[in-house]
């Protein structure tokens, strides 16, 4: 991408990122450590694949297995307002969650607030809003905050952590001191809980303990391993000659790495969500087993999400049936049987 083909405002960063992500397959690291996770199959399951029970809840409500659909965009253009209604009734459809990409730009743009207006689309499927840290530190308000959930009517909202891709990014946010101090401020302002989020480089038990003395109970580890956000922001540097986006690309801890890090410091009463890299419901299983509650996953729905509702229903089928056949072949019954159960790692 030339530099001349950037677009330096919120809302064409938006469209900048979905460009590349279509045009560079090489934003797919594919290094979140699932592929080194050996399981135990069983030959006598003692089940009837028909009666597994994947369902979960999740923010106080019921879903039908334990995918969150992550955040991807938003902002003003068809393109965006298309691809996250679709997200969202897919959710529906499917008895399952919906995150949506960061709200900074409806207020810089308020147009753009039409593509997080989606609980019509979505009237029971538990939504997350999603607001940048750093942004706390840039002018963003308690209100601004209460705003992004209100215009979604969302049950959650991701405060989501990107040191690396604002480092990297050519208008990024560097300012990350103080921002323990401003969660913690925010937290008993908000109508909904405070979701701590990676984008791809992982949390680290250093930031869940920062994130639970604020009063942060739900982590979203994003770990290592799937889109390389650094990779995606060297393709907008402002310097041919910058390659700081591609020496970073594979920075961080693995998903695998974070999930074994969130277990030695997580209680018992908070919520772990797994991302980074997930790509079927065998990686899914193996998430729920290394102690996550709930599954993200952004980029294998996509693509689908270009297309169509259905397409992107077929897509969380298939994840769905992977996930319940990986149940069924481990010899759980529910998700229950299967989260933490360790015994079952080779």
């Amino acid at each position: 991408m030339s530099d001349e083909a950037v677009d330096r405002s919120v809302a064409g960063r938006k469209l900048d990122h979905l460009r590349v992500l279509a045009d560079d397959p090489g934003v797919e690291r594919s290094q979140s450590g699932f592929d080194g996770i050996n399981l135990t199959h069983r030959a006598l399951p003692e089940l009837h694949l028909d009666e597994i029970d994947p369902s979960v809840d999740f923010l106080g409500k019921p879903m039908r297995f334990p995918l969150l659909i992550s955040s991807m965009t938003g902002g003003s253009g068809d393109a965006i307002l298309k691809i996250n209604q679709t997200l969202a009734e897919a959710a529906e459809a499917c008895g399952v969650a919906m995150a949506v990409g960061s709200q900074r730009v409806m207020f810089a743009n308020p147009v753009a607030g039409q593509s997080f207006d989606l609980r019509k689309f979505a009237p029971t499927a538990p939504l997350i809003g999603n607001i940048g840290a750093v942004q706390l530190r840039a002018g963003l308000t308690a209100q601004h905050c209460q705003d992004a959930v209100d215009v979604l009517q969302a049950d959650g909202l991701y405060l989501h952590l990107n040191p690396l891709q604002e480092a990297v990014q050519p208008e990024g946010d560097r300012d990350f001191s103080g921002l323990a101090a401003a969660i913690t401020d925010l937290v008993p302002q908000m109508s909904v809980p405070l979701l701590f989020k990676e984008v791809g480089s992982g949390l680290s038990a250093a930031d869940i303990r920062l994130g639970l003395k604020a009063g942060v109970r739900h982590f979203d580890v994003a770990g290592r391993g799937g889109t390389s956000w650094s990779r995606i922001e060297y393709h907008r540097r402002a310097d041919d000659a910058d390659d700081l986006g591609l020496v970073f690309q594979d920075w961080g801890l693995t998903t695998v790495e974070a999930l074994q890090d969130a277990q030695s410091v997580l209680p018992k009463d908070a919520v772990l969500i797994a991302s980074g890299g997930i790509r079927n419901g065998i990686d899914m299983a193996k998430a729920i087993i290394l102690g996550a509650d709930v599954c993200g996953l952004a980029a294998p729905l996509l693509s689908a999400a270009r297309q169509s509702t259905q397409a992107t229903i077929d897509v969380i089928c298939r994840l769905d049936r992977e996930f319940r056949t990986a149940m069924f072949l481990l010899g759980c019954a529910n998700c229950a049987a299967l989260k933490n159960n360790t015994g079952l790692l080779r």
